[in-house]
């Protein structure tokens, strides 16, 4: 019953498309976001050698809320039977343990070195800036009006051996 509600709010909250309040305060975007990366993993499958270990997440660049409130998240959830950890990371090389990889958008002129880090690898690669879908990353937040919407590339996905729920690609942006 509990899983079934989780995955009921999870649903709701992706649904929505999350209103991005009309200050766009940095903190308000970042506990958006976290929500976001957390509910990804519960839409993507990684192969059965990354279910092993802590699920890693990884931010690329300096958002203090942002990491905050991902730590917050690690404190209490898990993805399935691992423990959930963030990590700042700061150059392209730290990214190849990671099971997501956020880079900031001050920090997008990095991807292709990190594309490059975790050619072969597992990792979804979750960016920030308007363009990078159709560049290598899997994900893409963006801004339409006030709402908070992601773009998704699913070749993109797929060329990490990551599956993709029907119900994630239906909530997105497609992107090719």
């Amino acid at each position: 019953m509990r899983k079934l509600l989780f995955i009921f709010v999870s649903m709701v909250l992706l649904s929505s498309w999350m209103m991005v309040p009309a200050d766009q305060s940095e903190e308000a975007n970042a506990k958006i976001k976290a929500i976001y990366i957390y509910n990804f993993t519960k839409y993507i499958e990684w192969p059965g050698a990354y279910k092993e270990g802590n699920f890693v997440v990884g931010v690329l660049g300096t958002s203090i809320p942002l990491v905050n409130e991902l730590n917050k998240m690690a404190t209490s959830k898990t993805v399935g039977t691992q423990k959930f950890e963030i990590k700042t990371v700061s150059t392209p090389a730290e990214c190849a343990k990671c099971h997501i990889i956020y880079i900031l958008s001050d920090n997008s002129s990095q991807l292709p070195d990190v594309l490059g880090k975790v050619k072969g690898k597992s990792a979804l690669i979750v960016t920030d800036k308007s363009g990078l879908a159709t560049k290598g990353s899997a994900i893409n937040f963006f801004v339409d009006g006030n709402k908070q919407k992601i773009e998704l590339n699913r070749s993109n996905i797929e060329k990490y051996k990551l599956k993709v729920a029907s119900t994630l690609v239906e909530m997105s942006v497609q992107v090719k």
